[in-house]
């Protein structure tokens, strides 16, 4: 199938590891021009070279810091300069740390929901007029099955997250009828580092391995198995493709079929 993207320009936040890179690079692989970023000069000169060798694509990298607005659009700023505009925007982050619902200080919450809430907002309030005018554009925003079926010690995770998906439902009648889709990709137990490290903090909670920890959870999974980022970014590219332009305001989960509602 051709997935009509080749030449469109595509944005990926949070894009040198896990989910975010796997997106770019199927983004890559169907001909779209990509830029990528994180807070990590040495990760992102090192990711771009790697997806370009591997997709021949055009890549572009750039440094920023999510949680500091200043930062935000400075790495827009270099994007626009570099694409003339973005067509696809992939709303990434990375996770915030494990807790419970009740104790975490306010600090806290203010702290993650500027980083994983405040700043994809941000890059889209800046990124859809484009868009509009254009009258196409993706939208594109990760979130987790923890905003459907919340993940006991991830509380932060859970609400945070809940929120965007909300937001996307919102923001996807106001912007459908200019030719710009908002979906949202859920995902499941997908390995990934994020993973390895929620592993190792539930196996020293509970005085387990990292492995013992993998293990039970891979029983709570119909497959039977995790799930391989590259099977994740396949499912965000199609959302971001010509074909699914009457797919708008939904969330697709990529999970294994963990979760238990319709």
């Amino acid at each position: 199938m051709d997935l009509g993207i080749a030449g469109k320009r595509a944005l990926v936040l949070a894009s040198t590891s896990g989910l975010g890179r796997a997106i770019a690079v199927s983004l890559a692989r169907e001909g779209a021009r990509v830029a990528i970023c994180s807070r990590r000069a040495e990760a992102v000169a090192e990711t771009g070279t790697a997806i370009h060798r591997e997709t021949n694509a055009e890549v572009v990298g750039n440094v920023v810091d999510l949680a500091d607005l200043a930062s935000v659009d400075t790495m827009l700023d270099s994007v626009l300069e570099d694409f003339g505009g973005v067509d696809i925007l992939v709303n990434n982050t990375g996770g915030p740390p494990p807790g419970p619902a009740a104790g975490l200080d306010d600090q806290l919450w203010r702290q993650w929901f500027d980083a994983m809430v405040v700043s994809l907002l941000h890059v889209t309030r800046r990124l859809l007029p484009g868009m509009r005018e254009r009258g196409w554009g993706r939208i594109l925003t990760v979130t987790s099955i923890s905003a459907q079926q919340p993940v006991e010690h991830l509380v932060l995770s859970n609400a945070l997250r809940a929120s965007l998906q909300v937001w996307n439902k919102t923001l996807a009648t106001e912007v459908a009828a200019d030719g710009v889709t908002c979906n949202v990709v859920a995902p499941g137990r997908i390995r990934t580092p994020r993973i390895d490290a929620l592993d190792e903090a539930q196996a020293e909670r509970e005085g387990l391995t990292p492995e013992e920890v993998s293990e039970a959870q891979e029983e709570l999974i119909p497959m039977r198995r995790e799930g391989r980022a590259e099977e994740f970014g396949d499912v965000a590219c199609f959302l971001a493709s010509e074909p699914a332009s009457y797919v708008t305001g939904i969330v697709v989960r990529v999970d294994g079929g963990v979760v238990r509602t319709v």
